[in-house]
């Protein structure tokens, strides 16, 4: 039974029931019950048809239904009811004359008064008439004067209530609550530091007084170029999946959406005043308290104390190789993006043996989750690992795809800077000047930037790439060209969005141009102090270059085999698609549809809708489903230990009826 609601905060109360059964519940017995989740007062119900009778049950001395059923309704031990808990849950959440009915009310305040939503267990089956009686069995037994709506639970339940007129059953998408939520916490944390309020990107932009490492900022939508700080606060809903937010995570700082932030009082009281700032995972609202100001402003970060390692790179000359030629112990020669991509073409083409490990892992009362998998995958028995391996081979197969592309080493990279006095000269005036700690160094990187976009490369380096592309890549139309570093996708140093990526290339010079570009984003201002913060030395950091087909797509995006808003989430896998582009979703300047799928039980819902007007249909959450299941595979295969809990962020489009896979990379989890 999926039940991850069992972290809460118990409310106040005079009075404490364990439950109260069979009678009407007011707010004031609501609130004695209640816990709290992502900010909501809530309490878990049974409605057992045998009676019938409901139950509604103290949030704190029961967090699990299956706990209160087994012990308070059965008469028998936990531990006997857990022993057999998939059978039981298969009884309670998929049989149509099931006897157990389990649901959640949570408490909304809105601009029209309080509402009570009233949701199931999220992998739940019910059908219309399920729901209908289970709404109207609860409707009866809570305070009428408090508007009831049925959320829900998933997209199968959507479907099933669509023609079941409002005004018979009132509902509250998660969507329609996700969008009025006034307080998301995207990466739970403490910090001290010096609060910066900004009321537009144009006052980021031109304040004289530029952020610091130890600033925490308030502003609308915080832009991607932000400089290493110690805290964010979004005014406006953003997804967790921008680079802004995933360069958040990396840092671990805090960092939380608080919609009408800019409209407090205390917010600009507090402008350019030291706070301390708190965002808590099943907290209302951020905690911004006044802090003494330092003695010293500049004393180191902490995190400069700890260092990030980078592994040794290779730079001794290299060819030019196609993607698909490539593993994953690639990286020190071409880069980590460059050395996912070709252990990604190894894996579609060849299987895995580690696919399954997410799926074999004991997750008590659980030996495994096998049959969960086998389930999902069409194999009749889950103890067949071999039939289980087949069958996620087929599904590869059969939907996904790597767009062809070559590789360009470090080393190519070397021999240009090498070709030019000009380059090395400046890269010594920035070598030193990073040395010495000279806090101005912009004019230099910009110098050498525009020395890399503008000396022509060797001759016989543009025949190389010319050839290569000859070779892997004839008959392709348009080319994306995207950097592929050693000094990325590292533990504490993510880089998401710091280099450059180009699409739309054509011809050989543009081609060769945007080679250029990437290498010379290695160099931006923003790279150079990203990376001296973080401890990597200039000198260690080489960019590879990636040269891949540009394909068509009706649909992109990103996900992450995990879900950001909750770290004990280990069913669900967070997808943010855009209908036009993925760079409209890690950018963050187009709010994103955002869903979950269960890969475990099966099943989806939508978060979010951003900024679309619609969902997408039917058929495309079915394919998003049988992705987010395919992420969780491979997840397994890239996982660094064998625990399989690290999970993967991956890039996608998607062409007709297959996923194209344009980039896999761990994905730091918020602590």
């Amino acid at each position: 039974m999926r039940d991850d609601r069992d972290h809460v905060e118990v409310a106040d109360r005079d009075i404490r029931p364990a439950a109260v059964v069979g009678e009407l519940l007011d707010l004031t017995r609501f609130r004695q019950l209640a816990g709290t989740l992502g900010g909501y007062p809530y309490v878990k119900l049974v409605v057992d048809r045998d009676g019938p009778t409901i139950h509604f049950i103290d949030s704190a001395d029961n967090p699990l239904h299956v706990r209160y059923i087994a012990e308070e309704i059965l008469g028998v031990p936990t531990t006997e009811l857990m022993r057999d808990i998939d059978a039981f849950n298969h009884d309670v959440l998929h049989r149509p004359d099931r006897r157990f009915y389990l649901g959640l009310l949570a408490l909304h305040g809105t601009a029209d008064g309080d509402v009570l939503s009233l949701e199931t267990v999220e992998a739940d089956t019910m059908d219309a008439d399920l729901l209908r009686y289970f709404y109207g069995y609860v409707r009866d037994h809570v305070d009428a004067s408090v508007p009831l709506v049925l959320k829900p639970a998933n997209h199968l339940q959507e479907q099933q209530i669509a023609d079941i007129p409002p005004a018979e059953l009132p509902r509250l998408l998660a969507h329609e609550l996700f969008s009025s939520a006034s307080f998301v916490p995207l990466n739970p944390g403490a910090t001290r530091g010096r609060l910066r309020v900004f009321r537009s990107e144009r006052e980021y932009r031109d304040t004289a007084n530029p952020v610091r490492w130890h600033d925490i900022i308030v502003m609308p939508r915080v832009p991607d170029d932000i400089p290493r700080l110690s805290g964010i606060i979004n005014a406006e809903h953003t997804t967790p999946l921008s680079h802004t937010n995933i360069l958040a995570t990396g840092w671990g700082i805090p960092n939380a959406v608080r919609l009408g932030i800019l409209d407090r009082p205390a917010t600009s009281r507090l402008d350019g005043s030291w706070v301390d700032y708190r965002v808590e995972a099943s907290g209302a609202d951020v905690h911004l308290e006044p802090a003494a100001t330092p003695t010293d402003l500049d004393v180191r970060p902490p995190w400069a104390e700890e260092p990030v390692t980078l592994a040794p790179p290779e730079v001794a000359a290299t060819p030019i190789v196609a993607l698909s030629d490539l593993r994953g112990d690639a990286h020190y020669r071409f880069g980590t993006k460059a050395a996912n991509l070709g252990e990604l073409c190894h894996v579609l083409a060849h299987g895995s043996s580690r696919w399954l490990g997410f799926y074999r892992v004991p997750r008590p009362p659980r030996d495994n989750l096998l049959g969960y998998l086998a389930t999902q995958l069409g194999v009749a028995d889950p103890a067949d690992t071999d039939a289980l391996s087949a069958a996620a081979a087929r599904l590869l197969a059969e939907h996904t795809a790597v767009p062809r592309g070559i590789a360009l080493p470090f080393s190519l990279q070397q021999r240009f800077l090498e070709s030019s006095p000009a380059i090395q000269q400046a890269i010594g005036r920035l070598k030193m000047a990073l040395e010495i700690g000279a806090v101005e160094v912009d004019p230099l990187c910009r110098d050498l930037q525009r020395l890399i976009t503008t000396t022509r490369l060797p001759e016989d380096m543009r025949r190389m790439i010319d050839d290569a592309i000859v070779t892997h890549l004839s008959g392709v139309g348009r080319f994306v060209v995207r950097s592929s570093s050693n000094a990325e996708d590292l533990a504490g140093f993510s880089a998401a969005g710091v280099y450059e990526s180009l699409r739309h290339v054509g011809t050989a010079d543009t081609v060769v141009d945007a080679v250029r570009e990437v290498w010379a984003s290695m160099l931006s201002t923003r790279s150079v102090l990203l990376r001296q913060q973080a401890g990597i030395p200039l000198a260690d950091s080489y960019m590879g270059v990636i040269v891949q087909e540009q394909v068509p797509a009706s649909v992109g995006g990103v996900l992450v085999t995990c879900n950001p808003l909750n770290r004990k989430d280990f069913r669900n896998v967070y997808v943010n698609m855009s209908a036009r582009s993925v760079t409209e979703v890690v950018e963050g300047g187009h709010a994103p549809l955002q869903h979950l799928y269960n890969t475990v039980e099966g099943g989806g819902r939508t978060l979010s809708l951003g900024a679309e007007e619609t969902d997408v249909d039917a058929a495309t959450k079915e394919r998003l489903g049988r992705l987010a299941l395919i992420g969780r595979l491979l997840q397994s295969h890239f996982s660094p230990d064998y625990t399989y809990a690290t999970p993967v962020d991956i890039e996608w489009v998607l062409d007709g009826d297959r996923f194209q896979l344009l980039q896999l990379r761990p994905y730091r989890m918020p602590e």
